[in-house]
């Protein structure tokens, strides 16, 4: 449906977790997902699927999906074995890219929603719950709260819990379940009975283990280090010591973005209007430098001066359009001083971006060729805001909807103003009707000859119209039969008004047949 037409949100129902939420399965195929979209039919059984990749000259089975699992396929397989198991096989090629884009975008939220700790692996999330699980009722409620997150997604999740990040990774695999929580201190004894395979050994190291007969952790337990690493490899040491707790592994967080900044630590408390000035200006540059080298322009800024007894002062500005430009932001910022309290003096002084966005270079050709250029008034309209509020400027854009109120929004004002339509419209439009009281007029389409508005009587020497609007029925259904029909006026004092009555004077189901005052013409 046309963007006037989308019914409401709140005619939608309540959601669980807000509607732009970045991992909410997009059906039309157009942006990225985190999973494919691989409904069918209820009433068609889906195909058992497997992903297969080229490996060498031959194709390797790489993920399979429960029905095929249950068939006896399993990853490793050769997909010429794997289709002559099953021979209404789905296969269809691994897509390694696009599977670390989706981990890394399911990291990102991990990091925003449930621990600062996330980082995405080759097949799957290693999350450090320290000081984090509590806030979720505990290590188990909150595997229960990620494994449903991951339903909602049409993702199969499985989750260990465990002292080291090797046994985790062991149990996810392994055990069985979708969640498993090892006891603290007991992850020894709860991957001895598991695979070498669940050790992240190398292939050359699972078939050694093999050949000398070495099956399940445990048997590598007893083994002296020297032996081991000789048929093994150290890498198989390596990790039997991470996954027992000897050896650290540490999980490298992502950052989901830092936001530019500069630091000024000043050798002696200021509290002049020029002190003060002279290091913004100093710290603007620092700024910009941080943002030239990473592309980006600023479109708000946050100054905070912290004085020598701790207490920091905040200002913070805001740009209709990216810039990076020194003077500019200096300029902005001096306004700001008059409201910043120095106290005893200002020691630390720090301009962080809270808000950046990519700026790339501007082709200057045609300008320097012609000698002429439009204006920009961005500088001007940071300034106004800075002076009046960011509140105080905007434009006015028309939007496709018969309802007067809803024809007309705000934006910024270096956004687009859009077409406006071609029939008249009052100069003020009032947020809300208001009612009319003591008119009088002639059903079914004249205009009233007399009203009285905010206490005070009109008497009408002029009207046109009709002009019939009809409510938009996919908003609400009290808008299915409403009408209205809207009259131009001018009073005995040369007022004019645009004002409507609801209903169209025959059948009383489209409005009752009260007035409103709508806006006023000049």
């Amino acid at each position: 449906m046309p963007l006037h037409q989308r019914p409401p949100g709140r005619e939608l129902g309540r959601r669980s977790e807000a509607a732009a939420h970045p991992f909410k399965r997009r059906e039309d195929g157009t942006g990225t997902s985190i999973a494919p979209a691989l409904r069918t039919s209820p009433h068609e059984p889906a195909a058992p699927l497997i992903l297969v990749t080229t490996v060498g000259q031959r194709q390797v089975v790489t993920a399979v999906c429960p029905a095929a699992r249950a068939l006896g396929l399993t990853p490793g397989m050769a997909a010429t074995q794997a289709r002559a198991l099953v021979p209404d096989l789905d296969v269809r090629p691994a897509d390694p890219e696009a599977d670390g884009t989706a981990l890394d975008r399911l990291a990102l939220h991990a990091v925003r929603h449930w621990t600062p700790g996330a980082a995405a692996a080759a097949d799957g999330l290693h999350l450090d719950l320290t000081g984090a699980a509590h806030l979720f009722g505990g290590e188990a409620r909150f595997c229960r709260r990620v494994v449903a997150f991951c339903r909602r997604l049409g993702l199969t999740a499985r989750i260990a819990v465990a002292d080291t990040l090797g046994a985790a990774h062991a149990a996810a695999r392994h055990y069985p379940g979708p969640v498993t929580v090892l006891p603290p201190g007991d992850g020894t004894a709860a991957i001895a009975s598991l695979p070498v395979v669940a050790l992240r050994l190398t292939p050359e190291a699972i078939v050694a283990a093999a050949r000398f007969g070495l099956d399940r952790i445990g048997d590598l337990l007893p083994m002296p280090r020297a032996p081991l690493a000789r048929r093994l490899g150290l890498a198989t040491v390596e990790r039997l010591d991470q996954a027992l707790g000897r050896v650290v592994e540490p999980i490298v967080a992502i950052v989901p973005f830092e936001p530019p900044a500069a630091e000024r630590r000043l050798l002696e408390p200021i509290g002049t209007a020029e002190a003060i000035a002279t290091v913004i200006g100093d710290v603007v540059s620092d700024l910009v430098d941080v943002l030239c080298q990473r592309g980006l322009g600023a479109r708000a800024v946050e100054f905070v001066a912290t004085r020598v007894d701790g207490i920091d002062q905040r200002q913070t500005i805001g740009m209709s359009r990216a810039t990076r430009d020194s003077a500019h932001l200096t300029r902005m910022l001096c306004q700001r001083i008059e409201r910043i309290d120095p106290g005893l003096g200002i020691e630390i002084v720090r301009l962080t971006g809270t808000r950046a966005e990519p700026l790339r270079a501007t082709a200057m050709a045609s300008v320097l060729a012609s000698g002429d250029s439009t204006p920009d008034i961005a500088v001007t309209v940071d300034r106004l805001a800075g002076r009046v509020g960011e509140t105080a400027l905007f434009r006015a854009r028309p939007v496709e909807s018969d309802v007067p109120e809803r024809a007309v929004i705000r934006v910024g004002v270096l956004e687009a103003g859009g077409a406006w339509p071609a029939w008249k419209r009052p100069v003020r439009l009032l947020r809300r009707p208001e009612v009319l009281t003591n008119v009088v007029a002639l059903l079914p389409d004249h205009p009233p000859r007399r009203f009285a508005w905010r206490g005070r009587a009109h008497a009408v020497v002029a009207g046109d119209g009709p002009e019939r609007v009809h409510g938009e029925w996919w908003r609400r259904d009290a808008e299915v039969d409403a009408v209205r029909d809207y009259y131009r006026v001018e009073d005995d004092r040369g007022a004019r008004f645009w004002l409507f009555r609801r209903g169209d004077g025959v059948d009383p189901a489209t409005g009752d047949l009260s007035w409103y005052m709508h806006g006023l013409f000049g």
